[in-house]
């Protein structure tokens, strides 16, 4: 704690407070963190998502492919942006986007593709980069839950022509308020992105567009430099707390536990189980102790605020299914063996319990 306080005093010393220097180291550590060339600091993760698909010149009349089992930002970013999400089935084993799927849903109007490395395991990008590239498609990972995750090898923000973050609290590389990142190899796109998020602003006063005021502060700058050289540590934790759910909970046929893909490094922001009689197991861990939650209750494309979209109930029904048994279990670096403990035998009683006949 010492080092975040030294961190913070050393931004109040130096009043830079708005972008600025500290943006700029923390932009390279990442960056390098990443794999790739550029890291631009925003205000958010939704921020992020948003100046990366305008850079990118998505607009009213186009179409943004992305799923219906995430956070709402992955959709409010597009329509933003004036266009239209477009959602497709995802994976049942990894509940990340079905490629197969993809290909059928890509129609003239599409010009983007956004995957999401759900819960921390990326999405099985060879094949979706293979349909945008046939295509002439964007694709913009939507990384906010997969920091340090990896695909055949590679880090997440470096699979896509960009990638966004998030850095809210309760992430794996959580700033002390809100932040984003965009990641990106390419010069041209990050030089407008940091023009955008900055008023348009090429020098001060002087606007070559019409931008918004999306600048990452110093202070979260500072607290995510110091953070992000314990990331890795704090993610082996995660994957060890991870393995001990796994080996406990796996053989349980009324339960689901999640799996870790062939291509994949699961940073696991979230250990989602599945199972039937959810309320009634959440209620039961409840009773012992044990807290658990829900990421997410409701897809995106049954959301009232997507309502005008026109997709009904059934429209998706691995991505539905999901949304009805997810049960999200104590997942975090600081989690005891003996708290792991706790947990596995409340969940095998509180599952064991939802399935007796009442």
């Amino acid at each position: 704690m010492s080092e975040l306080n030294g961190a913070i005093q050393e931004v109040i010393d130096e009043g830079a407070f708005a972008g600025g220097p500290f943006v700029a180291r923390f932009e390279a550590d990442f960056a390098a963190y990443c794999g790739c060339p550029h890291a631009i600091g925003v205000g958010s993760g939704t921020e992020a998502l948003w100046l990366c698909l305008l850079a990118l010149g998505v607009g009213p009349g186009d179409e943004v492919i992305t799923v219906p089992n995430t956070f709402m930002a992955t959709a409010e970013a597009i329509s933003y942006c004036g266009a239209r999400p477009v959602f497709v089935e995802v994976d049942e084993r990894t509940y990340t986007m079905d490629p197969a799927a993809l290909e059928r849903t890509v129609t003239a109007k599409t010009k983007a593709i956004i995957p999401v490395h759900l819960f921390g395991q990326p999405a099985d990008m060879d094949p979706i980069m293979e349909v945008a590239r046939k295509h002439g498609l964007f694709v913009i990972e939507d990384a906010c839950q997969a920091h340090g995750a990896e695909y055949k090898g590679r880090k997440a923000g470096a699979l896509a022509d960009a990638a966004c973050f998030s850095f809210y609290p309760g992430k794996n590389l959580g700033a002390f308020g809100e932040a984003g990142a965009v990641v990106t190899s390419n010069a041209e796109l990050q030089k407008k992105i940091r023009i955008l998020r900055d008023h348009g602003q090429v020098r001060k006063y002087y606007h070559s567009m019409v931008g918004w005021n999306c600048r990452m502060d110093g202070i979260q700058a500072a607290v995510l430099r110091i953070k992000l050289r314990h990331l890795e540590r704090y993610t082996e934790l995660r994957q060890t707390h991870a393995a001990h759910y796994d080996r406990a909970l796996s053989g349980m046929g009324e339960l689901i536990a999640p799996v870790q893909a062939a291509w994949a490094r699961h940073v696991y922001h979230i250990y989602a189980i599945r199972v039937k009689h959810r309320d009634e197991v959440m209620h039961r861990l409840a009773e012992k102790g044990v807290g658990s939650g829900v990421h997410y209750p409701v897809p995106v494309h049954l959301q009232e605020a997507y309502s005008s979209l026109g997709y009904q109930r059934g429209a998706f029904p691995i991505a539905e299914r999901c949304a009805a048994e997810f049960v999200s279990l104590p997942m975090f670096p600081e989690l005891t063996s003996a708290q792991v403990k706790i947990v596995i035998e409340a969940v095998k009683e509180a599952v064991a319990g939802g399935m007796e006949p009442k």
